[in-house]
């Protein structure tokens, strides 16, 4: 089962178990700050899938990563073809507005960790929260960071995460696997497979969030796996440390939030703390919504209180998922890109929309 699939059918024993309990659990949850919220959307989609036989984000497209660049916001993002994911970069001079520049990440089938799938998630970016995104350049370069999976299909496989470094942003040159889910400091709650990996760097030191999950549980533990948010660092980018107190943002109670997925970091600078953007998957209501964790040190986070980019009503663009978040500040407005998932599986919607602190005019 892949994790489409399984964001379908996600705890259906656990979801029975929880009718009674309140969706969030936690009662205690301080507020997301004021300045974090995003609560007007655009209710469309600002990329979706070509629909053009051939192309490679053909099917859908995912995984949105937002900047500013020479003048201009660029976004990356995962496109589909039905074989595997491979990365495409679009443009924009007002964020709604985006044309594709193609893909700036092929699949390179002599190569087994990249036969059917490379999909780069983030690039080194400066770390403030309402910040333009500006990318950083380390020895000149400027630096991504990619994860992929062995197998043809939709995340087939134990992926794996490595580096990945550029002139130009359209042109990549691929590092070795960093972290595998088989490597000998990995715990049971990584060792089915590592998904998006979030790099950031402070004084010097590299933080990597991921996110990642357990091999597949037993049909009394409602089937499928969790996800959960862990960390390793690195002085030097070859040689990384995982945090001890993995995973940093771990899955909820039952019935909350993120009972059973709290994935795909966008870690960010807010004051003097750190600020996890990610998203949770409930088996009570199997909805995925875009959530945030607070805290004054990268191995300790506190979850907020609050829904940050919720689901949609039915019929929207997001009646299924609103997630995978990556934010960027321009001219006072904070906007949230997330990934929009509506309509029933197989035949549903995927694409990329995007919501901001403040009305659309």
């Amino acid at each position: 089962m892949n994790r489409r699939t399984f964001l379908r059918n996600a705890g259906a024993a656990s979801a029975l178990a929880a009718v009674h309990t309140p969706l969030f659990a936690d009662e205690g949850a301080p507020p997301a700050p004021r300045a974090l919220l995003t609560p007007y959307k655009l209710n469309r989609l600002v990329l979706a899938g070509s629909h053009r036989a051939g192309d490679f984000d053909e099917k859908f497209v995912d995984g949105p990563f937002v900047f500013r660049h020479e003048d201009e916001f660029r976004l990356t993002y995962i496109g589909f073809d039905g074989i595997g994911y491979q990365t495409g970069m679009a443009r924009s001079n007002d964020l709604v507005n985006w044309t594709r520049m193609g893909c700036i990440l092929h699949r390179q089938p002599h190569i087994p960790v990249f036969r059917y799938n490379v999909a780069m998630m983030w690039i080194l970016r400066e770390n403030d929260a309402l910040s333009a995104a500006r990318l950083k350049k380390v020895h000149g370069r400027y630096l991504g960071a990619w994860h992929a999976y062995p197998n043809p299909g939709m995340e087939a496989g134990p992926a794996v995460i490595g580096l990945c470094w550029s002139d130009d942003l359209l042109h990549w040159d691929l590092d070795e696997p960093i972290l595998r889910p088989d490597d000998p400091d990995a715990k049971p709650w990584e060792q089915g497979g590592l998904y998006k990996p979030c790099l950031v760097e402070e004084h010097g030191t590299f933080y990597l969030f991921y996110n990642a999950k357990t091999r597949r549980l037993p049909k009394r533990e409602g089937g499928g796996w969790h996800e959960q948010i862990g960390l390793a660092t690195s002085r030097d980018l070859k040689h990384w440390t995982r945090s001890p107190l993995n995973p940093i943002v771990h899955n909820g109670p039952p019935g909350s939030w993120d009972d059973r997925f709290a994935s795909d970091p966008c870690v960010v600078r807010w004051r003097h703390q750190w600020a996890v953007f990610y998203y949770g998957l409930s088996s009570r209501d199997r909805k995925a919504r875009d959530l945030l964790a607070i805290g004054h040190h990268p191995e300790h986070m506190e979850k907020t209180g609050t829904i940050l980019v919720d689901a949609g009503p039915p019929g929207s663009i997001d009646d299924d998922f609103a997630h995978k978040p990556s934010v960027i500040d321009w001219l006072g407005s904070l906007y949230h890109f997330y990934t929009a998932v509506s309509g029933k599986y197989p035949h549903d919607v995927r694409g990329i929309s995007v919501a901001r602190s403040r009305p659309w005019s």
